[in-house]
């Protein structure tokens, strides 16, 4: 039974930085990759990025290319996520996910974190 926690939010200035964190338990097999989503008030659940565990192939949404990067520590069982040059439109709960592979949809992740707050003040 997979759980994954996620930490790292909170209230930043525009232009900020923060590294969100994703600690996964009890991995099952085929559960090779980890993908970030985010989902803001009123909005659909976005892609943000996604790595493999295995070769750390990552993918990125196109909206945070370039500004965020995704990593992990599989000693730990831990994906970070470094989101910088942070701007109003960044604000969102931000949620972590395990999944077979890095897709940028939500149907591909099956067990997902309780999510953590980004909130980004102009």
């Amino acid at each position: 039974h997979v759980q994954l926690q996620a930490s790292g939010g909170g209230l930043v200035q525009a232009g900020g930085s923060l590294r969100l964190s994703c600690a996964a338990s009890g991995r099952t097999f085929g559960a090779d990759a980890m993908g970030w989503f985010r989902q803001a008030p009123g909005k659909e659940r976005e892609f943000v990025a996604a790595i493999r565990w295995s070769g750390g192939r990552t993918l990125y949404g196109d909206s945070v290319k370039g500004r965020f990067t995704i990593s992990r520590d599989n000693a730990e069982n831990t994906v970070y996520l470094q989101v910088s040059s942070l701007e109003p439109e960044d604000t969102a709960v931000y949620y972590c996910a395990s999944g077979a592979n890095t897709r940028g949809s939500p149907e591909h992740y099956g067990h997902w974190g309780q999510g953590t707050l980004v909130t980004v003040s102009s």
